[in-house]
């Protein structure tokens, strides 16, 4: 909050939030949202892909080149919040974009990374799923150091999980399928160029 805003300011603020519907809140959630303004194409982004229900764009603080962020249009403040089945198509998405990455920019491999709450390294309160291109010795710290568990605790978190998730039932949901454009003509792909080279002008 600004410092500028007054406690009586604070107060009327939290009353409104307080009394909107959940559909007036998530739209104003939305709306203070920089990822739901890029989806939207309010603020100006590399986009590499876009579908009905995602996008595409490169991270501007990339992790390696090529670094890709996959965002859901619709604004989901974390990845357990998107239904199953717009989740499924989310990292069909993904993997088919990984394959595209890493092949184009000639990469070893990809990560396919989503950080799931700030503990674990989400910065913006929007879900995302981070394409990572991988070659060897690039210097992406996305490892950690694996120890040898305890026997007593990895039972203990055996017995705590495993009796968590008995009769657990995980449909199976048939993913979207993903339709690729027929190969653009040389006019066309002139257009689109011409349209790429307008937007990067508008980027700051």
């Amino acid at each position: 909050m600004p410092k500028n805003v007054s406690p009586e300011q604070v107060k009327e603020i939290q009353e409104k939030l307080k009394n909107m519907s959940p559909e007036e809140l998530k739209s104003f959630v939305a709306q203070q949202c920089l990822f739901c303004q890029i989806s939207s194409g309010k603020i100006p982004s590399r986009k590499i892909y876009e579908d009905d229900d995602v996008i595409a764009i490169l991270d501007i603080n990339p992790a390696a080149d090529g670094h890709t962020l996959l965002i859901p249009k619709e604004h989901y403040q974390i990845i357990g919040q998107i239904p199953d089945d717009f989740l499924g198509h989310i990292f069909v998405v993904a993997n088919k974009l990984g394959l595209v990455i890493a092949e184009t920019l000639q990469a070893t491999g990809y990560n396919v990374f989503v950080a799931n709450g700030a503990s674990a390294g989400q910065n913006a309160p929007h879900a995302i799923i981070h394409i990572i291109p991988r070659n060897e010795n690039d210097d992406v710290g996305l490892m950690w150091q694996a120890h040898k568990g305890d026997e007593q605790k990895l039972d203990s978190v055996f017995d705590n999980l495993a009796s968590k998730l008995k009769g657990l039932i995980i449909k199976k949901e048939q993913p979207k399928q993903i339709v690729y454009r027929k190969e653009e003509s040389k006019e066309e792909k002139k257009v689109e160029k011409k349209k790429r080279e307008t937007e990067r002008k508008r980027i700051p």
